[in-house]
């Protein structure tokens, strides 16, 4: 999950322009604040690098105003800057390694679009907008970027600023969502980014250092929706899920090879509570997870109508007796041709057999686990969901809807439609 902070103070003196010597609009005011941007991730979704190449942050008083539109205010990067998204997760810094974009003054007023500018992919080396495999040998492979970048990935949020105050914004640049897979080897960048709160709060805790190399991952989950997800410090094993709207969440660790492990209704109570699960020593030592041999469910999503320029996302839920639906793995599924157009989709879901445990907070920690009967083992549901540029499709799911992959791989296809 990438996060870009943007921070606006009123009250301070200058007029309008950009930082870093860029042309910018919005004028000068008595009571100008100040817009400053930083920018932080989480790695996911097989990638040891997604790197973006920012060159401008815009805000405007205006939903509907174009790029050539008079009265915009940026931030502008001279010269533009490379950023590894991936690089910027780190739960041992208490801000989460968030990477400064600069800052500019700006007017007190009414605020109600944001855009973010990222620099077209040009033949340089390396490439300006890219992805990194994971795993050796180190690959690099150049995403593809839609023409609208150019004028900014657009983003509608209203916010003030007032005389004499602070405000800050958080946006969240998913860079698993973001990154389009297609079958002839190539990826697209397709930035998905919202608005999230600056001010820092969620879930932490420590998983068993012995787990690291398996590509773990910890989720915060709402009714079985992946709200936030991160690694652990590949050192530490120290993880934290930052920025939770207050409510009750459902934990889940997962990990190569290994059984899944759930912990229902851990509380985030206010903006600013962070809330434990384990720690690093005893009496509630790192979260460990028991072996386990691991199948597959696989096979292909089709679109209809057909689009090969979609984010079409695949994920496989688990019931749990006594416990919640939760999301034990989703992955962004691969265009199989573009040429000619089909709108199909390929997949592959590779999941643990073993029973899952399941624990529910409580304090004082450690939290208890307990073991799932054996009818749960193996047991998942596949669910489909895809949006293009003009089409929400709708989310469904294959017929058999239950699936049993405790005997071997399994292959489900299905169509998704609006």
């Amino acid at each position: 999950m990438g996060l870009l902070a943007v921070g606006l103070c009123a009250g301070c003196s200058g007029g309008g322009g950009d930082a870093g010597g860029g042309a910018g609009g919005g004028g000068g005011s008595a009571q100008a604040g100040v817009l400053s941007v930083s920018l932080t991730d989480a790695p996911a979704c097989g990638f040891d690098e997604v790197n973006v190449t920012v060159s401008r942050v815009r805000v405007h008083q205006s939903d509907s105003a174009n790029e050539n539109a008079a009265g915009w205010t940026d931030i502008t990067l001279n010269p533009p800057r490379r950023i590894n998204l991936l690089n910027l997760n780190d739960a041992t810094q208490s801000n989460l390694a968030l990477e400064s974009l600069g800052e500019t003054p700006l007017a007190a007023g009414h605020y109600t679009q944001l855009r973010l500018v990222l620099v077209e992919n040009n033949g340089s080396n390396p490439p300006a907008n890219s992805v990194v495999l994971s795993g050796p040998p180190r690959t690099e492979i150049a995403l593809a970027t839609p023409s609208a970048i150019q004028s900014g990935i657009k983003l509608i949020h209203q916010f003030d600023v007032g005389a004499g105050q602070r405000v800050d914004l958080l946006l969240d640049f998913d860079a698993c969502k973001s990154i389009v897979r297609r079958g002839n080897g190539t990826y697209g960048l397709k930035p998905v980014i919202k608005v999230v709160p600056f001010v820092l709060n969620g879930i932490e805790g420590f998983v068993d250092t012995a787990l690291l190399g398996g590509h773990v991952v910890v989720s915060a989950q709402f009714n079985s929706a992946i709200v936030r997800a991160t690694v652990p410090n590949a050192n530490t094993g120290r993880f934290l899920l930052a920025r939770l709207d207050p409510a009750n969440y459902d934990v889940v660790i997962t990990a190569d090879g290994r059984a899944t492990k759930v912990i229902a209704g851990v509380p985030v109570a206010s903006t600013t509570s962070i809330t434990a699960i384990s720690t690093n020593a005893m009496p509630a030592p790192p979260i460990t997870l028991q072996p386990s041999t691991s199948q597959s469910i696989n096979g292909t999503v089709a679109l209809n109508p057909a689009d090969d320029d979609g984010a079409v996302i695949v994920a496989a839920t688990q019931s749990l007796t006594g416990g919640p639906i939760v999301t034990v793995r989703s992955q962004v599924a691969t265009v199989l041709t573009s040429t000619p157009q089909t709108g199909d989709y390929e997949y592959n879901l590779t999941l643990p057999i073993a029973k899952p445990w399941l624990g529910s907070y409580s304090t004082p920690l450690p939290i208890l686990f307990t073991e799932q009967p054996i009818a749960v083992a193996g047991v998942y549901i596949v669910h489909g969901s895809a949006q293009t540029a003009t089409v929400v499709y709708a989310t469904q799911t294959p017929s058999p809807s239950s699936v049993n992959i405790a005997g071997g791989n399994t292959t489900q296809t299905f169509t998704l439609t609006p």
